[in-house]
C-alpha cells in the first residue's frame, strides 16, 4: 500500500508560529519541537501543566454488529473487556507477532468504537482494517475531521474543570460534552506519565479550544509544549514510541507489551507467533543508565566488553526530572537482568551503561 509522504500541517500550525514554536518535520507532519525550550516545557508538565497539539494523530471509527469482532481479531488485548465509556491500550499485530501500530480503543457502545492511531500510520492502519474486514462492520477514516489537544500535568484536571463539568473520573475513561459551542470527546489518557486528558474536537473548533485552555490555564502554570518535551516525558515514563520500541520486526513481547497480550481471548492475528514468546522472547526491551559522561541515542549499538553486539538503543537522552543520561534498548534476553553492565557505541566512543529497573519516573501518589 502507498502512504502519503507530503508534509502536512495541523489546524494549529499558524498558532504555533505566532507563539514562537520551532517547527520541524515529524512523522509526515510539520510540528513544533519546542516553544520556550524542552527543559522548561518538560518541567512545567511535571509540576503544573503542559498543552500539546496532537492533532496529527489519526482517528478511525469501527461500527456495526461485528465491530468488536473485527477489532478483536486484529489486536492482542481483549476488546470485549472494555465497558461503554472506557478506553483500552491495545496493539495491531502482524502474523509474525510484530506490531503494526499501538492504539487506544474507545468504546461508545457494542457497535461503535473509536480508535486513535499514530500520526504516520493513519492511512496504513485504515487500509489494514479494511483489507482484513470479513465481518459485518464498517471502518471509516475520520482523521481529517478531528483536531486533538492534550493537557497533561498535576494541575491539568483543575484547569480543565474551569471550562467543563464533565471531567472523566478515572484513567482510561472518557466523556462527551460541548465546549465553545462544539462537541468534544474528553479522554483521561495521555503520553507523558502525568494525569491529564486528550480532547478530540472538530477541526474547525481546535484553535478556539487551544486558546481557551491557555487563557484559563496560564495563571495555574500551563504553557504550550512541543515534541521535544513530549519525547523526554514519555521516555522517563517508559512509554513506547512506534518506530523506536515498536515495529513490525519486533514482537509485542519483545517490546515489553506482554501485559496487554491476552492469549486466552480466542483466535487473533499473530496469536500463534506470540505464544512462542510467552515464556521467553529472544530479545527484551530494557532500561539503562549511562554511567560514563555522554548520552546514548536511537540506533547506537549495545556491545559487551569484548565488542560483541548484543542489541540496539531504541531511545536515549538525558531527562530533566531524573537528571541522568538514560534510555531504552532492545537486547539479547540473556543480558537483560537488572544490574547487567555493557557498553554503548556512541560516535566511536564506548560508554559504560547498566540495566536498571523501569519506569525511570512514576507520578507521585496524591
Amino acid at each position: 500500500m502507498e502512504i502519503a509522504t507530503e508534509i502536512q500541517r495541523t489546524v494549529l500550525f499558524d498558532v504555533h508560529c505566532r507563539l514562537g514554536g520551532k517547527m520541524v518535520p515529524f512523522a509526515g507532519w510539520e510540528m513544533p519541537v519546542q516553544y520556550s525550550g524542552v527543559i522548561p516545557e518538560h518541567v512545567a508538565t511535571r509540576t503544573a501543566a503542559g498543552l500539546f497539539d496532537v492533532s496529527h494523530m489519526g482517528e478511525l471509527w469501527v461500527t456495526g454488529p461485528d465491530a468488536l469482532k473485527l477489532i478483536d481479531s486484529l489486536t492482542c488485548n481483549k476488546v470485549a473487556a472494555i465497558q461503554d465509556g472506557r478506553a483500552q491500550y491495545n496493539a495491531i499485530i502482524t502474523d509474525s507477532g510484530g506490531i503494526v501500530d499501538d492504539i487506544i480503543v474507545y468504546r461508545f457502545g457494542p457497535e461503535r468504537f473509536l480508535i486513535c492511531v499514530n500520526a504516520s500510520n493513519a492511512t496504513k492502519d485504515f487500509e489494514w482494517f479494511k483489507s482484513h474486514n470479513t465481518f459485518n462492520a464498517t471502518v471509516t477514516n475520520a482523521s481529517d475531521e478531528y483536531g486533538q489537544i492534550a493537557i497533561q500535568g498535576p494541575r491539568a484536571i483543575e484547569i480543565l474543570s474551569k471550562i467543563t463539568a464533565k471531567v472523566p473520573e478515572r484513567s482510561f475513561s472518557f466523556t462527551e460534552d460541548e465546549i465553545n459551542g462544539s462537541d468534544v470527546i474528553i479522554a483521561r489518557t495521555g503520553y507523558t506519565g502525568e494525569d491529564g486528558v486528550e480532547i478530540f474536537c472538530a477541526t474547525s473548533a481546535t484553535e478556539k479550544l487551544w486558546e481557551r485552555l491557555l487563557e484559563v490555564g496560564k495563571p495555574l502554570g500551563l504553557i504550550p509544549c512541543g515534541l521535544g518535551a513530549r519525547d523526554s516525558l514519555r521516555l522517563e515514563a517508559c512509554l513506547p514510541l512506534h518506530g523506536h520500541e515498536l515495529g513490525e520486526d519486533i514482537s509485542a513481547y519483545e517490546s515489553g507489551l506482554g501485559w496487554i497480550i491476552k492469549l486466552d481471548k480466542g483466535e487473533f492475528k499473530g496469536k500463534s507467533a506470540l505464544a512462542k514468546h510467552a515464556t521467553g522472547s529472544p530479545r527484551n526491551l530494557i532500561g539503562f543508565y549511562v554511567t560514563d559522561a555522554g548520552i546514548a541515542r536511537h540506533g547506537d549499538s549495545v556491545i559487551t566488553s569484548d565488542g560483541t553486539k548484543i542489541g540496539t538503543v531504541t531511545s536515549g537522552t538525558k531527562t530533566p526530572t531524573v537528571n541522568r543520561a538514560l534510555g531504552l534498548a532492545l537486547i539479547d534476553s540473556k543480558f537483560s537482568a537488572i544490574g547487567t553492565k555493557f557498553n554503548i557505541e556512541v560516535r566511536g566512543r564506548k560508554l559504560a551503561a547498566q540495566v536498571v529497573a523501569t519506569p525511570f519516573y512514576k507520578r507521585p501518589k496524591v
